[in-house]
């Protein structure tokens, strides 16, 4: 017998301006599964939940929960009703404890409210009231959801104190402590590490068994496998299937979310262009005297050497301590650590846009610490860097894709007069070539999708020749055909001799795509593995602080 049906939209249609954001959805989700919303960058995953959320309000449609047509205006509304949006990006008061921040906006009477709609609302909570309630109640109570769900939250300790996951855990507790039976979590992996999310699921699989029902929205596709009872994928603002994810092979679903059949395969390639002809990772097997894996040809001067980088962030904390690490030409070095680990700071120090505190940083044998960007840049052979502020530090959002292209190149014309010619070649070139979505060579950066916006950063950078390419979250936001093209240029850039730092959050890439990964927690180096040999385990021991034996 299927379980009974808690929410049922039909016929959504949302639009923007012109632009149609989802035509005609229909979205069904049971009492007690887990609901995967799958779909490219742009499908209309966050618009169709941020309705029920009461953040938009649907232009045409009906939405039904528990087979009662409602109307959610607001916020309020859908917290009212039983429903909790936990956000990608955390929504916590850091100087206060954790339950105080889940007695904030809590009130006796939401939770009566959320009791009229189901039988089955929490009954937790006491007398909160904003600031007002009584302590020892709410701890009773969170205890209590703690021990229910294996919360596992110390609700005394300071949020700035906690964990990401401990975190993540807490913003949980906020929505079911305000009665939530529905809980919509929004990319809720993306800065956890491999054993958090482990811990995640077996929070969510608690949550229903015990008839929660939970929205998830994820680009990880093994994620959708490992921890979804059904999946519904969204293409172009429409809904192309829900399908039953223990009858759905993996290939099939992904066909479903780009509308092709894709290779997932990311290579490797090994890159030959030195006189040692030893293979990035220095060759199988090979390892220092420490047990760390040395760089690509050892033997060989590398392009870019980090000696005890110290970097001391704007809030006098030490962001990155003694970092040391070498980088070959042809490798692709991974960068991985829970977010705030001192990945920001390290892609600023070597592009010279942050103040190095103590230590040392090569180019080619010769340090650049002190200098500034711009001579950085001019060294005749290029340092490209891609940040992970893409409008406020790589590109002007006002400006089009031809004056962008200009930002690094203006000074190299001599002469009172600005020629154009040059970077409108460029962009014509970069725009085919990475099939960029605009509607002109003159639209403002500003209107184009995240993805594309990347797409523009990234390419402006490869088109300048660098040796040695920094890019910090490459293809976030990018959808997964538009992912593998960003590994395949990175690879055609590594077989150029180009080393490349590779900051990124998705561990599986990062052990096929990168040569080595290093590991940084709390701005520390924490060890340096070869990603041949290495697994998502030893990768989320080192990010939480453990040290490679």
């Amino acid at each position: 017998m299927s379980k009974p049906v808690v929410i049922e939209m039909k016929n959504i249609s949302k639009s923007f301006a012109d632009v149609a954001a989802i035509s005609g959805v229909d979205l069904c989700v049971r009492e007690g599964e887990i609901h995967a919303l799958l779909g490219e960058n742009g499908a209309g995953k966050s618009t169709l939940v941020n309705m029920l959320a009461g953040i938009y309000h649907p232009d045409a449609g009906t939405i039904a929960l528990n087979s009662k047509e409602v109307e959610i205006s607001t916020p309020a509304d859908s917290i009212a009703k039983g429903i909790g949006m936990i956000h990608q990006h955390f929504k916590l008061v850091e100087v206060m404890t954790a339950a105080e921040n889940i007695a904030l906006g809590s009130s006796e009477k939401s939770r009566e409210d959320s009791n009229k709609g189901s039988e089955k609302q929490s009954h937790y909570g006491g007398s909160a009231g904003k600031f007002l309630f009584k302590k020892r109640k709410l701890i009773a109570s969170i205890n209590e959801l703690s021990e229910r769900y294996g919360l596992n939250l110390d609700p005394r300790k300071k949020v700035f104190d906690l964990s990401v996951g401990e975190k993540q855990t807490l913003e949980i507790m906020k929505v079911l402590y305000r009665g939530a039976r529905i809980l919509i979590m929004d990319e809720p992996t993306a800065v956890l590490t491999p054993q958090e999310i482990s811990r995640l699921f077996s929070i969510m699989r608690s949550m229903r068994d015990d008839g929660c029902s939970i929205i998830i929205i994820t680009h990880k596709l093994n994620e959708v496998m490992e921890i979804s009872d059904r999946v519904t994928v969204l293409r172009q603002g429409r809904n192309v299937g829900t399908l039953t994810t223990s009858e759905v092979a993996l290939p099939d679903l992904i066909e479903r979310v780009v509308g092709r059949s894709v290779d997932l395969s990311i290579e490797r390639p090994v890159y030959q262009g030195t006189t040692s002809g030893q293979p990035a990772g220095g060759g199988e097997g090979s390892e220092t005297a420490d047990g760390r894996t040395p760089p690509p040809n050892a033997s060989a001067a590398p392009l870019l050497r980090l000696d005890d980088v110290t970097v001391v962030n704007a809030d006098k904390k030490t962001a990155l301590d003694s970092v040391s690490f070498d980088l070959a030409e042809g490798e692709i070095l991974g960068v991985a650590g829970v977010a705030g680990s001192g990945q920001k700071e390290l892609c600023e120090a070597i592009a010279g846009l942050r103040r190095v505190s103590g230590g040392r940083i090569y180019f080619e044998g010769k340090n650049i610490v002190g200098e500034s960007p711009r001579a950085i840049s001019d060294r005749g052979i290029r340092l490209g860097f891609i940040p992970e502020d893409r409008l406020g530090m790589g590109l002007v959002a006002s400006m089009n894709l031809v004056d962008n292209m200009m930002l690094k190149d203006y000074r190299r014309y001599r002469g009172p007069l600005l020629r154009r010619g040059p970077s409108v070649e460029r962009a014509q070139r970069l725009v085919k070539r990475l099939d960029i979505k605009t509607s002109g060579l003159s639209t403002p950066v500003s209107l184009l999708s995240g993805g594309n916006i990347q797409k523009v950063l990234l390419g402006r950078e490869i088109d300048s020749e660098p040796r040695v390419l920094v890019t910090a979250y490459p293809v976030r936001g990018l959808d997964i055909g538009a992912s593998y093209k960003i590994y395949d240029l990175l690879n055609e850039q590594k077989m150029k001799g180009v080393g490349i730092v590779f900051i990124g959050e998705d561990l599986d890439v990062l052990l096929e795509l990168c040569d080595r990964i290093l590991v940084l927690s709390h701005g520390l180096t924490t060890g340096c593995v070869d990603a041949r040999r290495a697994n998502k385990e030893e990768l989320g021991f080192l990010m939480t602080g453990g040290r490679q034996q």
